[in-house]
């Protein structure tokens, strides 16, 4: 596990809530996330694990739905405001400190692996990807919500859904930059989310 990437992400853990889509303080906000999830569940309750978690507002949405919900981040400064937003919330959420890379879960015990703005980071997404795989149980669904920057990181669409097909039949593009109320503010990059069912 890498120390610099702790404290880098330990460094914005404060003011990480701030941005409309990480806290989910705002209704709309809030419920338009929900609105994207929910259809892409399985019957209720699932096993899903939030790879790279951050402060767990997904984990914790998720963990008030009924599913049972495992959040892993490398900053513990994140998980603490996990821990304690589940707690307020008044729902159980398993919130570890962990590499998201290599998370240290049982291998196919999860319905639903998700992460949000994770994947764009790692050096080897590719074997990052088929880590990630290894968790799913049969039939188990990804969920990818991923960018790319107007800053010029992250990942395009396209190479990211050609990361997904390496491993896997089916991934099914949804574009998100214009679904505002996601973001809680319009956005000039290029967001958008890849379901794979197989």
């Amino acid at each position: 596990m890498s120390s610099d990437a702790e404290r880098l992400w330990d460094g914005y853990a404060n003011d990480f809530d701030d941005e409309a889509d990480h806290g989910l303080r705002d209704p709309q906000v809030r419920a338009a996330w929900q609105a994207l999830l929910a259809p892409l569940l399985p019957e209720q309750p699932a096993r899903i694990a939030d790879l790279g978690c951050g402060t767990g507002s997904l984990a914790v949405l998720l963990a008030q739905q009924g599913n049972t919900v495992s959040g892993i981040d490398i900053s513990g400064n994140m998980i603490r405001l996990a821990r304690s937003k589940a707690q307020v919330a008044g729902v159980s959420v398993n919130f570890m400190r962990g590499d998201a890379a290599a998370p240290p879960f049982v291998p196919s015990s999860f319905d639903i692996v998700l992460a949000r703005h994770v994947l764009w980071v790692f050096e080897d997404p590719d074997a990052v990807l088929q880590r990630w795989l290894n968790l799913l149980a049969p039939n188990g669904r990804l969920i990818l919500i991923e960018g790319r920057w107007s800053t010029g990181a992250g990942l395009r669409a396209s190479e990211c859904r050609s990361l997904v097909l390496r491993h896997r039949a089916e991934a099914e593009l949804q574009h998100l930059t214009e679904n505002t109320q996601l973001w809680g503010t319009t956005v000039d990059d290029d967001r958008y989310l890849i379901l794979s069912l197989s």
